[in-house]
């Protein structure tokens, strides 16, 4: 159970990893503009906002490997709590104040880990 509990840590850190890069160097580019559904204009605009939101998602995702590598596995386990608690929250704050996705893309998959963190 704590191994598939890690994996999703892992994928949430990964998540978060894809989010910065999106956020901090796509946010313009073809694939940022379709992802977050936003015109050339408003991208332009919101580019410096969006690439410190991205630099934020690397802290969460440098947060959980953290986690991940640490070798003592009672801090370990806080860290990851911590970071998977602030995923959630950030998740759970996005939906309600930007869309809905990030409810299932971002606060859901850090959820579950949380879960089954707690039962490993």
């Amino acid at each position: 159970m704590l191994l598939l509990a890690n994996v999703l840590v892992a994928v949430v850190a990964a998540l978060h990893i894809y989010f910065l890069v999106l956020e901090m160097f796509l946010w313009t580019k073809p694939l940022g503009l379709k992802t977050f559904r936003n015109s050339i204009e408003k991208a332009t605009e919101s580019a410096v906002l969006a690439a410190n939101q991205g630099l934020y998602n690397g802290f969460l995702a440098a947060g959980l490997i953290w986690g991940l590598i640490h070798g003592n596995p009672a801090f370990a386990f806080q860290i990851k709590i911590f970071f998977l608690l602030c995923v959630i929250i950030a998740g759970v704050y996005g939906a309600a104040t930007v869309s809905k996705r990030i409810l299932y893309v971002q606060a859901a998959p850090a959820a579950l880990a949380l879960i089954l963190l707690w039962l490993a």
